[in-house]
C-alpha cells in the first residue's frame, strides 16, 4: 500500500472508462499502457486490478476511477479540511456499504499556507517586531500572545500602509492594461488616480467557476452601486480571476462583472484586473481589508486564498465552507450562510446575496469607519488582531506539515518497519491472519441481547458466537449514531467470562449513560489486529439485527 491519498475537491476524480475485458479495446489499451506489468507484480490480472478502481468491483461496465483506487491502495486517507473530510466520507460510503458515513475511514488534515511567501513588507516588519525574524522556523505556540500585545495604533498604521501600497499597484497595473488595449490618454490618466488609499477595500480573486458564485455580489447591481458610491463611507472593489478555457459559464461570469464595471457611475469604485497570476494574487492578499469568498456549500474543499490574508491583517467574509467552516468565530471575521446544503437553488442564492449586502451595510462598513479620537477604528482593529493572532499560526504550513507528519507519515513508516522486519515476517503474519479471518468470518453470529436499565446508566449484554475465530481477532462494540453532527458512540464491549452463556455463546457487556433510548444502540463486531488497517484491509462487519 502507498502511505496516503489526499482526496480532491468535491468531485469524483479523473475517470478513465473501462468496460471490462469485453469493453472498449482502446480504453483497455490506455490502461495497459500506463500500468505496464504492475498488476502482475502485485499478483493481479488486469481485471483484478480494475476492480480496485470501482465502487462495485464486479460490475465490468463501471468506470475505472482514480479516487477509489487511491482509497483502496492507501493506508491513510484525508480530506483537506474538516468539512471536506465529512463530504468525502459521504461521497465514498459506497465503498464501505455496511458502515455509516461518519465511520468511513477518511479523516482530514486542513490545508495551510507558507506565510513567508505571502506576507507583505509591512507585515513582515510588524511580525518581526512582535515575534522575531525566525518566527516560522520553529513552533508557533507563542505567536498568538505576542500579536495580541501589539497596540491598536501600530496595527492600524500597518494596515494603512499595506492598503496604500495595493492602491498604487492597482493604479499602475490597470493603467498599463488600458494602454496596451489602446485606451484614450484620458482614460489612462484617470486610471492613475483611481481609488482612495484610505477607503475600505474589498477583494475577490480566484478561478471563476459557477460553483464559486463570483456573481453573488452582483445579484442586486443597484444596491451594490449604492454601497460602493456612498460619499460618506466609500467602498472600493478589486476583482481578478480566470475561467478555464472550456468553462463557458465561468467566462460568462467574468463578462457580467466587466459589463457592470464599465458603467460610468461604477468605474471610480471597482476594477477588474486581467491576466490573473501569482504576482497579482500576492499583491491582493497583502493589501485588501476584506477578502470575500462565496462558494456554494459544500463545493469548497478547503480554499487557501483567505488564509493568505491572515498574516497581512485582512479579514475574511466567507461562506461557511471549506477551511472557514472550522476557522470562523464572530471575533475573527464574518460568515455567510447557515451551514446547510441548499444545492444550486437560485432562490437560496438570492437569500445569501441579501445577507451579504446586509453584512456589508450593517456591520463591515460601519465598523471600518467608526473611529476614535485618534482616528483608529477600534472595533475593526480588535477583530483584525484576533484574526491575525488566532488564525495565522493555526492555518500556516507549520501546523499542516506537523499534522501530516504526526498523524500520517510517522504511523505509516512505523507500520512499514514492523511488517518489513525479519525479512517481512510481520507482513507474512498479517497476511495469514487476514486469510484466517476471511475463511472463518461466516461462523460469527449474534445471539440474545439483554438491556438492564438503571437510574443513570444502561448495561447491555449480548451473546456472540465466534466459532473458530480467535476472540482476540475481533472488537465488539455498542454503537449509536451521532446526534446533531456529533461523533458516533462506539463503546467497546468486553467479555470477562470464561464460561459460555446459557446458549453457548460468549457474553459481551458494556455500560452507557441512560441519556438516550436503548433503541438508539445496536451491537456490531469487526476484525481487530494491531497494525492492520480496518476496514481497508479487512472490511468484514456484522451488525446485530
Amino acid at each position: 500500500m502507498s502511505d496516503m491519498v489526499t482526496t480532491t475537491e468535491a468531485r469524483v476524480g479523473d475517470a478513465v472508462e473501462v468496460k471490462g475485458l469485453s469493453g472498449n479495446p482502446a480504453k483497455q489499451g490506455q490502461i495497459v499502457e500506463v500500468l505496464g506489468d504492475y498488476p502482475e507484480q502485485a499478483g493481479l490480472d488486469l481485471e483484478g486490478f480494475l476492480h480496485l478502481g470501482r465502487t462495485r468491483p464486479d460490475n465490468p461496465h463501471e468506470q475505472f476511477v482514480m479516487t477509489p483506487l487511491g482509497i483502496k491502495m492507501s493506508r491513510s486517507r484525508n480530506g483537506v479540511s474538516r468539512r471536506h473530510g465529512e463530504v468525502a466520507r459521504q461521497m465514498w460510503q459506497s465503498l464501505f456499504p455496511e458502515r455509516p458515513a461518519d465511520t468511513v475511514p477518511i479523516g482530514h488534515v486542513t490545508n495551510g499556507v507558507h506565510m513567508p511567501n505571502w506576507d507583505s513588507a509591512p507585515a513582515d516588519e510588524l511580525w518581526t517586531e512582535a515575534c522575531g525574524k525566525d518566527r516560522w522556523l520553529g513552533t508557533t505556540e507563542t505567536l498568538e500572545e505576542k500579536i495580541q500585545a501589539v497596540s491598536d495604533a501600530r496595527l492600524w498604521d500597518f494596515r494603512a500602509t499595506a492598503r496604500a501600497s495595493l492602491v498604487d499597484f492597482a493604479r499602475d497595473r490597470f493603467s498599463r492594461e488600458l494602454t496596451s488595449s489602446g485606451a484614450s490618454p484620458e482614460d489612462v490618466d484617470r486610471a492613475k488616480h483611481l481609488f482612495d488609499p484610505k477607503a475600505l477595500t474589498l477583494g475577490f480573486a480566484r478561478r471563476f467557476a459557477t460553483y464559486k458564485r463570483p456573481d453573488l455580489l452582483l445579484q442586486d447591481p443597484a444596491r451594490l452601486l449604492r454601497l460602493l458610491s456612498n460619499s460618506d463611507r466609500p467602498v472600493q472593489l478589486i476583482l481578478a480571476g480566470k475561467a478555464h478555457p472550456a468553462d463557458q459559464g465561468g467566462q460568462a461570469l467574468i463578462q457580467k462583472w466587466i459589463q457592470f464595471i464599465r458603467r460610468p457611475e461604477v468605474r471610480p469604485h471597482a476594477i477588474f484586473l486581467s491576466d490573473y497570476d501569482m504576482l497579482l494574487t500576492e499583491r491582493l492578499v497583502q493589501g485588501v481589508d476584506v477578502w470575500i469568498n462565496t462558494p456554494r456549500r459544500p463545493w469548497e474543499a478547503s480554499g487557501t486564498s483567505g488564509m493568505k490574508v491572515l498574516v497581512n491583517g485582512g479579514i475574511n467574509l466567507s461562506e461557511l465552507d471549506g477551511w472557514w467552516a472550522e476557522a470562523y468565530t464572530p471575533e475573527v471575521g464574518w460568515a455567510l450562510g447557515d451551514g446547510q446544503v441548499h444545492g444550486d437553488d437560485p432562490a437560496w442564492d438570492a437569500v445569501e446575496a441579501g445577507a451579504l449586502y446586509d453584512l456589508l451595510e450593517r456591520e463591515v462598513i460601519p465598523e471600518f469607519y467608526a473611529r476614535d479620537k485618534s482616528g483608529v477604528p477600534t472595533r475593526w482593529v480588535k477583530r483584525m488582531r484576533q484574526s491575525m493572532a488566532r488564525l495565522t499560526p493555526r492555518f500556516s504550513a507549520n501546523r499542516t506539515v506537523r499534522e501530516y507528519t504526526e498523524q500520517r507519515y510517522l504511523p505509516a513508516a512505523a507500520a512499514y518497519r514492523k511488517r518489513a522486519a525479519n525479512k517481512g515476517e510481520g507482513g507474512k503474519q498479517v497476511v495469514g491472519w487476514l486469510r484466517a479471518v476471511d475463511q472463518q468470518w461466516g461462523q460469527v453470529r449474534f445471539g440474545e441481547v439483554r438491556v438492564d436499565t438503571h437510574s443513570d446508566y444502561r448495561e447491555v449484554e449480548v451473546d456472540l458466537f465466534l466459532g473458530t475465530v480467535d476472540p482476540t481477532s475481533v472488537r465488539v462494540e455498542l454503537y449509536a449514531n451521532g446526534i446533531n453532527g456529533g461523533n458516533p458512540v462506539r463503546e467497546e464491549m468486553t467479555s470477562t467470562q470464561t464460561r459460555p452463556s446459557a446458549s453457548g455463546g460468549r457474553v459481551y457487556r458494556a455500560r452507557v449513560p441512560a441519556v438516550r433510548p436503548a433503541s438508539d444502540y445496536t451491537t456490531r463486531v469487526v476484525p481487530q489486529r494491531s497494525g492492520v488497517a480496518v476496514p481497508l484491509e479487512s472490511a468484514h462487519i456484522l451488525w446485530q439485527r
